[in-house]
C-alpha cells in the first residue's frame, strides 16, 4: 500500500440544523481528503453545502442548533508522521495512532482558539464584512500575529509585531505597505483589502489554508494576481489549500483535485483535468454549460433613436475639503466621456475597480454632479435640478449588484417591487392630468412583472432572505421594470450568483431588451457577461475611455493594451 501525505481527512461526514420539532439534512456523509501542499476544490452552487463543510472544518457552525449526525475530520500538524492508505478503517487507525493529529469535531471548542488562525487560517468571500471597519490594517494583522504567542505572558513586543505586519504585507504584494499600516479597511482597494485577509490567514504559516470564494468579487486583474499569489504562497510554506467556489475558471487555474457537490452529497470527484475536460455527472455538465454565452439581443434598425448621448462629461471630486474656505485638492474620477446608446441596444463599460464604471452611471442618474451635457431621449437634463429630474426617475432605473443588500429585509417582494408605484402616486398627487393608479392596478402590475421576470406571484408576501439569490436579483430586475423605464443601468448585476443562476438571469435580461426595446448600460469587470450582452463595448481606466466601439472589434481586436491586459487576465 502506498502511503501519501496528508493535512485533512473528512470522512462519512453530515451536517443537520434543527428548526422547531424538525430537522434539516444539509451535508449527506460526504468525505475527501486534502494533501500536503495539494489545493483540493469544492464546487457547487449556492446551497450545496460547500461553505457549511468549511465551517465544520473550523467548528464556526452555530451549535447546537447544527449537528454532526455522522463523520469525523481529522488534521494533522505533522505532514512526516501522518500518512493515508486508500481504506477508511486504515485511515482512522493510523490516525488514531498518530500524537499529532486531532480529530476535529470532537475537541473541545476553548481548545479550538489555538488551531484557528495558528494551524489552520480562512480567508472569506467578502474581506469588507470579514475586517474590522474601527481598526487600522496593523491592528488587525497584528492580532493574527500575536495568535501565534497564545499563551505567553507577555506576547511580542510593539516593535517586532510591526516588523512581522510588514513582513507580511510584502509578502503579499502590497506596494509600500509602510503606508497601508494605519489605513482603515474602507480606504484600500478591493484587491488590496483580499491580500490583508491573506495576510492575516498566513500571519502564523497556517498548514491548512481555507480559501472560501477568495476571487468572486474581483476584477480580473486582481483574481489572477490573488490566484498567482496564493500559488506562490502555497509553494513557499509548503501548505494545503481548501479552496470553496463555484468558478470552474478559477478551480481549473488553482486546483490540482476537484469535488463536485449537489444538494449536500459529492456527485463527482477526481483530478481537475479528468473532471473539467471528460466529466461524467449530468450536473457537473451542466457547470461545465454555464459560462455565460451567446449574442447579444437581434437589432432589427440601426436607425433606431437615440436614448442618451453624453459630450465631454467630467466628474470632480473634492479631496481633503476644508471646514472653512475653498477646496484646493481635486480628484478627477471621469473625464471628457462621449458616447451615445440607442433605443435596444447594450453598452458594456468595461474597467477595474475605481475606474470610473459606477462614477458614469451616478452622473447619468443625476445622483452626483458633473459637468458637461447629458442628453436623456434629446432634452438635456445636465443643467436641472433635483425637483425637475424626478418625473424623469422612472425612465432611468438601476439593477445592483448584491440583491441582498439592495432589497431591504422589513418589506415583502409585493412591498419592494411596488414601491416605485407609489412613488409615482404621490408625484402625481397634485397633477390632475396623470391619472393615480389604485390598489388592484398596483396589485395587479406586481403579479404580471413576477410573472414575467419567471417568479411566482404566490410568493408576493415572501421576504428577501425567504429567496435564493437568482430569486433575490429577479425581485430587483422586477422593481426597476415594473416602471416601463427606457435605459436600465446594470451595475455588475450577476457578479454575486452562481454560473447557472447567471445565465438565466442574462437570458431573462436579454428576453427583457427584445420584448420591451430597452437600452441597457451594462456595468461588468466579466468579460465573459459583457460580450453575452453587449453590442458596443467602452473601456475605462483611471476616469478615462481608453477604448470604445463595436462589442466584436474591441474584444477580438483591442487596440490599447489595456484592454489588451483585461482579456489577457480572463480565466477561461
Amino acid at each position: 500500500m502506498s502511503l501519501e501525505k496528508t493535512t485533512l481527512s473528512v470522512n462519512d461526514l453530515s451536517i443537520s440544523f434543527q428548526q422547531g420539532d424538525k430537522q434539516v439534512h444539509i451535508v449527506k456523509n460526504i468525505s475527501f481528503d486534502v494533501e500536503h501542499n495539494k489545493t483540493v476544490a469544492l464546487v457547487g452552487e449556492s446551497g450545496s453545502g460547500k461553505s457549511l463543510t468549511a465551517h465544520s472544518i473550523m467548528r464556526l457552525l452555530p451549535y447546537p442548533l447544527a449537528f454532526h449526525p455522522s463523520g469525523d475530520i481529522w488534521f494533522s500538524s505533522d505532514w512526516d508522521i501522518c500518512a493515508r492508505g486508500a481504506a477508511t478503517d486504515f485511515v482512522q487507525k493510523k490516525h488514531e495512532e498518530c500524537d499529532k493529529c486531532i480529530e476535529l469535531l470532537s475537541h473541545p471548542l476553548e481548545a479550538m482558539m489555538a488551531i484557528r488562525g495558528h494551524d489552520i487560517g480562512m480567508i472569506f468571500q467578502e474581506p469588507m464584512s470579514a475586517l474590522n471597519p474601527l481598526h487600522t490594517v496593523e491592528q488587525q494583522i497584528g492580532e493574527a500575529v500575536n495568535l501565534g504567542y497564545f499563551g505567553t505572558e507577555k506576547g511580542l513586543p510593539k516593535r517586532a509585531i510591526r516588523q512581522r505586519v510588514l513582513s507580511l504585507l510584502d509578502q503579499v504584494h502590497i506596494v509600500d505597505p509602510e503606508s497601508k499600516l494605519g489605513a482603515y479597511p474602507h480606504q484600500l482597494s478591493g484587491g488590496q483589502r483580499q491580500r490583508v485577509m491573506i495576510a492575516m490567514a498566513l500571519a502564523n504559516r497556517p498548514k491548512l489554508l481555507i480559501a472560501d470564494e477568495p476571487t468572486t468579487a474581483l476584477d480580473v486583474t486582481v483574481q489572477k494576481e490573488i490566484l498567482d499569489l496564493l500559488k506562490e504562497l502555497q509553494q513557499k510554506y509548503k501548505m494545503s489549500i481548501l479552496l470553496i467556489t463555484h468558478d470552474l475558471g478559477v478551480v481549473k487555474y488553482l486546483a490540482d483535485h476537484v469535488f463536485v457537490m449537489q444538494q449536500g452529497e459529492i456527485v463527482e470527484q477526481g483530478d481537475t483535468h479528468s473532471v473539467l475536460n471528460h466529466p461524467q455527472n449530468d450536473y457537473t455538465k451542466l457547470l461545465m454549460n454555464s459560462w455565460p454565452k451567446g449574442e447579444p439581443v437581434e437589432l432589427k434598425a440601426n436607425d433606431c433613436p437615440v436614448v442618451v448621448e453624453t459630450k465631454h462629461l467630467n466628474v470632480i471630486y473634492n479631496k481633503n475639503k476644508p471646514l472653512f474656505g475653498k477646496c484646493k485638492d481635486f480628484f478627477l474620477a471621469l473625464e471628457n466621456v462621449n458616447f451615445k446608446l440607442q433605443e435596444g441596444r447594450t453598452l458594456g463599460v468595461l474597467g477595474e475597480s475605481g475606474s470610473g464604471k459606477s462614477t458614469l452611471a451616478l452622473a447619468i442618474l443625476k445622483l452626483i454632479d458633473s459637468n458637461g451635457t447629458i442628453e436623456l431621449e434629446g432634452r438635456d437634463i445636465s443643467k436641472l435640478n433635483d425637483k425637475q429630474v424626478r418625473p424623469l426617475r422612472s425612465r432611468m432605473q438601476v439593477v445592483f449588484q448584491d440583491p441582498f443588500s439592495s432589497l431591504s429585509p422589513r418589506m415583502s417582494a409585493k412591498q419592494i417591487i411596488s414601491e416605485g408605484l407609489h412613488l409615482q402616486n404621490l408625484a402625481t398627487k397634485n397633477d390632475a392630468s396623470k391619472n393615480k393608479l389604485s390598489e388592484a392596478d398596483i396589485d395587479k402590475m406586481v403579479d404580471d412583472i413576477m410573472h414575467e421576470v419567471g417568479l411566482n406571484p404566490d410568493t408576493k408576501h415572501r421576504y428577501p432572505h425567504e429567496f435564493s439569490g437568482g430569486q433575490r436579483q429577479r425581485i430587483a430586475i422586477a422593481r426597476a421594470f415594473i416602471l416601463n423605464p427606457n435605459l436600465v443601468f446594470l451595475d455588475e448585476p450577476t457578479s454575486a450568483l452562481d454560473r447557472a443562476v447567471q445565465m438565466q438571469v442574462i437570458n431573462l435580461l436579454r428576453k427583457l431588451q427584445a420584448q420591451r426595446k430597452l437600452s441597457y448600460i451594462f456595468i461588468s469587470h466579466d468579460i465573459h457577461v459583457i460580450k453575452a450582452m453587449s453590442h458596443e463595448i467602452m473601456v475605462i481606466k483611471n476616469g478615462e475611455v481608453v477604448e470604445y466601439g463595436d462589442a466584436k472589434s474591441v474584444l477580438e481586436n483591442p487596440e490599447h493594451p489595456y484592454t489588451q491586459k483585461l482579456l489577457k487576465a480572463t480565466l477561461d
